[in-house]
Formats: structure tokens, C-alpha cells, sequence
């Protein structure tokens, strides 16, 4: 066990990411630049060559002295935690693989990462973005009532993407949305966000059925948490709005506006 070098443990370690956790290209050379620099630095403080370092030298002193490391240059705490991160996968890989009798990683703590607060848009943004939809066209009809869901709901993007027309219940004003871990909760549609989806459903001129997506693209295809984002990065762009104008900051401005004006949202 202890005479298997280290750098062929990395490559059955990339390859079991490659073939078994079906990972993209970009995370299997994320890990492979994480493991590559503990290795490095272990190798480097045991004073060995590349082709001597062995699964022997990867012990708790080298997950913490590599840790170490990475805080005296100053590297951000996230960027460490993701280093650690990855580290722990290839030695933990390596105990159920049998070639580590145990686990190393515990003997370092990841940095505790700050919290950031989501920014919101402003009062004034939010109504610029929301009037911005060319109510005279299909798309720009679509928009605003995508728009209003987001502001007036605090809808996830994919909640949004994903929901289907027999989830909006005009008559009740009311959005069944199927939400993380397959729960299904009911969001009230409020006065603006009822007059946008109603319009946009009476005159949209694709055929929409009842259990496909009432949001569709300008062909009659499904809209992807993609396409709503990059037409964010438009509008912004065009309104002079700032970087926070984005999907999630529309939740959060939801909350913030609901928050600031007592409860009652369309107030604002």
C-alpha cells in the first residue's frame, strides 16, 4: 500500500471523476489542480522527487501544513475551503479504494466563509425594469410577466422555467410551483402579476398546452435558466442598470421593497 505513488493515485482518482461521477471537463481539471498543488507541497516540505512521493506521506500534517500554506500567501478563504475541498475527495477516494487505511482531511479545518448578503435592486431600477417590456409584442408581453412572477413571487429561476400552464390558476390568483426536493407550495398572484400572465396567456400566439411550460421562446421552444440570464445582462446593459440587476437580485429585492413598504408590495 504504502509504495504506490502518489501521482498514480491521481490519475485513477481524475479518471474515476471522468467515468464514474460523470463530471465536466472543467471540474475534473479543478480537482486536478487542487491535488496536484497539495501534492506539490508535500512534496517540496518532505524534500523528495516527484516520481518518490508515495500515499505514505499523505498524512494529517501534510492536509494542515498545505492548508497552512495557502493562508500565509494570503489566498482568498474561499479559494482555500474549494482547495481543501478537493483534497478531501482524492484522499477519501483513496480509503475506499483501500490504498489509505483512514482518512487524513480531518486534522485541517476549512476557513469559514463570509456570508453575502444578496444586493438588491433599487426601488426606482425595479420599476424601470418592469415597465421596460414592449406590451405591444409577444415577447415583450412574455418578458413583463416573467418579470412581475420574479419581483412579486420570489420565484427561483428554475422554478420559473419550470412551470407548466396548468400551474397558474388565473380565476384563483395563484402559482402552484414545485419547488426543491419535489415540494409543491401555492404563491399568490397579486393584482400586477394576474394582468401580466392573463395577457400574456390570451394573446400569446403559440399553442400552449396545459401540462408543457407557459413560458416558451420566440420558435415555441422551452426557455432555460440561461436564456432568461443572458436577457438580463441585455437589459441591464441597455437601461444602464447596474451588475446586481440579476435573477436571484430580483428575489431579494422582492423581499427587501415587501419588507420596506409595510407588507404591501405593489405600494412601491
Amino acid at each position: 500500500m504504502e509504495a504506490v505513488a502518489a501521482r498514480d493515485a491521481l490519475k485513477a482518482f481524475i479518471e474515476h471523476l471522468a467515468l464514474n461521477r460523470h463530471l465536466s471537463p472543467h471540474s475534473v481539471r479543478a480537482y486536478t489542480s487542487d491535488v496536484e498543488q497539495y501534492l506539490e507541497h508535500t512534496r517540496v516540505e518532505r524534500g523528495m522527487k516527484r516520481a518518490e512521493l508515495t500515499l505514505a506521506a499523505l498524512d494529517g500534517e501534510s492536509v494542515r501544513g498545505f492548508v497552512i500554506e495557502m493562508n500565509r500567501a494570503q489566498q482568498a478563504r474561499a479559494s482555500v475551503a474549494r482547495k481543501l475541498s478537493g483534497v478531501r475527495a482524492f484522499l477519501r477516494y483513496l480509503v475506499r479504494e483501500g490504498w489509505l487505511a483512514h482518512d487524513p482531511s480531518g486534522a485541517a479545518v476549512a476557513p469559514k466563509l463570509d456570508r453575502k448578503v444578496p444586493r438588491h435592486l433599487s426601488e426606482a431600477d425595479m420599476t424601470t425594469l418592469l415597465e421596460t417590456p414592449d406590451a405591444a409584442t409577444p415577447l415583450g408581453r412574455r418578458d413583463r410577466a416573467m418579470l412581475e412572477l420574479f419581483y412579486a413571487s420570489g420565484l427561483r429561476l428554475g422554478e420559473l422555467v419550470g412551470l407548466d400552464l396548468e400551474d397558474v390558476h388565473l380565476p384563483a390568483r395563484r402559482v402552484r410551483v414545485m419547488g426543491k426536493g419535489g415540494k409543491e407550495r401555492l404563491v399568490p398572484a397579486l393584482a400586477a402579476v394576474h394582468q401580466a400572465v392573463a395577457q400574456y396567456i390570451r394573446l400569446c400566439p403559440l399553442h400552449l398546452e396545459a401540462d408543457k411550460p407557459v413560458f416558451r421562446g420566440a420558435r415555441g421552444g422551452p426557455l432555460s435558466p440561461q436564456i432568461i440570464q443572458k436577457e438580463m445582462v441585455r437589459l441591464r446593459s441597455a437601461l444602464g442598470l447596474p451588475d446586481s440587476a440579476t435573477p436571484h437580485a430580483l428575489r431579494h429585492s422582492f423581499a427587501t421593497h415587501l419588507l420596506g413598504s409595510g407588507g404591501d408590495l405593489r405600494s412601491i
